[in-house]
């Protein structure tokens, strides 16, 4: 099984509702490497790398998120790079 890594745009009602948190929770669970931070647009953005199976449950689990979002969109394209660890950046 292949290592895939994506970037993710998360579109909703997605700050102030601990939807960062989550993510970062849920992706070290996973064992999953990269990152997640809001975007001044009002989004959430995250790259997940790991096994491709497991990088599509996170994706999937994004589509809902923590009880308080609300997920109108999330949006996938592959992504470039080497991640260690899973972690919160500052917003961008």
């Amino acid at each position: 099984m292949g290592v895939e890594t994506v970037r993710v745009e998360i579109v909703g009602r997605v700050q102030g509702v601990g939807y960062r948190a989550w993510t970062h929770r849920t992706a070290a669970r996973m064992g999953l490497a990269g990152f997640v931070r809001n975007r001044r647009d009002g989004t959430v953005e995250a790259v997940f790398q790991g096994p491709a199976e497991t990088v599509a449950a996170m994706i999937a689990a994004c589509r809902s998120g923590p009880g308080l979002s609300r997920v109108v969109d999330v949006r996938v394209v592959p992504h470039e790079g080497s991640y260690s660890g899973f972690v919160v950046m500052a917003t961008m």
